[in-house]
């Protein structure tokens, strides 16, 4: 059995794991950690000799969307994060023990590991009337977070409503729920938003913790390495947003044909995150490839940012985007030259949509 203080070359030496299969390891590991060359050559190292790490792991204001994610991640898989990397000492769902046998586990483990171990929050934490709203083991969501916080290394709040408040937040927000970060001010927190956030994305930055420390964070301490560039920066669907073709029902022709679904309140362009790359189910799709939109899940208040099939402004497609975007070889041929003849009677400057049916009678 593996002890707590053992590294991960303790625990590969005892299963007789070949350095070969090491570093093959280490490969998918960079990639699940967004990490640039330089560290991923550092990884290997960095990895053997690493100690487990005591987590505690708290459920408060949530749907358990967060926690079931996490046990879909298929690169760096939770049990594989669990037996070489982390000591999960408390998590409601994932854990064996119950009741009073649970929140002994977690008191003692904080004991054991004060200032060293990782803190987990998903849930948003309800402020009115004291937290009476949401309580475990006869304390207020409030009460747990401040005293468990207090010896913590570093906190991750996972999901939106950890990170942002969430749904619990949206108005009226009847519970006074916050974000963890409106409470806590003083340790290192580390937001990974989404609703739920991507399973790859949460244990690639469990192991960028246990390795190299606190990721390179945004203005809203999301990990740049996933939440660095927009949805719509890598989606598929981009070069039709670049040449003003919009799909505007969602079962329309150009819907299926993959136009861009900004005219029906994909909130791609304002949304950082990485489900474009990442994606879902073992990397096989992401909510835009399945025909939806992406709703902004990953941002602040996005249950309050307006309507999930409402455009939020006006896509911004020019004449030059489109002639760039031939060049480019990106869209095709004939369609561009269709399109350079359509906007002479269309306004592309008022973003009005060129669709299919145009392009029909153009070749016609």
């Amino acid at each position: 059995m593996q002890k707590l203080n053992a590294t991960l070359m303790d625990e590969l030496n005892r299963r007789g794991i070949s350095r070969r299969s090491f570093l093959q390891y280490c490969v998918v590991l960079a990639s699940t950690m967004g990490l640039s060359p330089v560290m991923a050559n550092q990884l290997p190292e960095k990895l053997l000799n690493t100690k487990r790490q005591s987590v505690i792991w708290l459920s408060f204001q949530e749907c358990t969307g967060c926690a079931e994610a996490i046990t879909r991640a298929d690169k760096l898989t939770l049990e594989n994060l669990i037996f070489n990397f982390i000591s999960l000492d408390y998590q409601h769902t994932l854990m064996a023990a119950s009741g009073s046998a649970a929140e002994e586990a977690k008191h003692n483990a904080i004991e054991k590991n004060k200032g060293k171990y990782i803190l987990i929050v998903d849930g948003s934490i309800p402020i009115k009337d004291g937290g009476v709203y949401s309580t475990v083991a006869g304390e207020t969501n409030l009460d747990i977070l401040k005293r468990d916080a207090k010896d913590a290394m570093a906190i991750v709040s996972l999901g939106s409503c950890a990170a942002f408040g969430g749904l619990p937040q949206a108005q009226p927000n009847p519970t006074g729920a916050v974000s963890v970060d409106e409470i806590i001010k003083d340790k290192p927190i580390i937001n990974i938003p989404g609703c739920p956030p991507i399973p790859n994305i949460i244990t690639g930055v469990l192991a960028h913790v246990l390795t190299f420390g606190i990721p390179t964070l945004d203005q809203y301490k999301r990990p740049v390495a996933f939440y660095g560039s927009s949805v719509h920066d890598n989606c598929y669907r981009r070069p039709f947003y670049d040449k003003g073709m919009f799909a505007t029902n969602f079962d329309d022709e150009a819907a299926r044909s993959g136009w861009c679904l900004y005219k029906l309140g994909c909130k791609g362009p304002m949304t950082h995150n990485a489900c474009a790359v990442e994606k879902w189910n073992g990397g096989v799709s992401f909510p835009i490839q399945s025909g939806h939109g992406c709703i902004g899940c990953s941002e602040k208040d996005f249950w309050d940012s307006g309507g999930f099939y409402e455009s939020m402004a006006s896509p911004v497609v020019s004449a030059e985007t489109i002639s760039m975007a031939a060049v480019a070889g990106v869209g095709v041929g004939v369609a561009a030259t269709a399109l350079n003849k359509i906007k002479k009677a269309k306004s592309l400057k008022n973003s009005e949509p060129v669709t299919i049916k145009d392009l029909k009678q153009e070749e016609a």
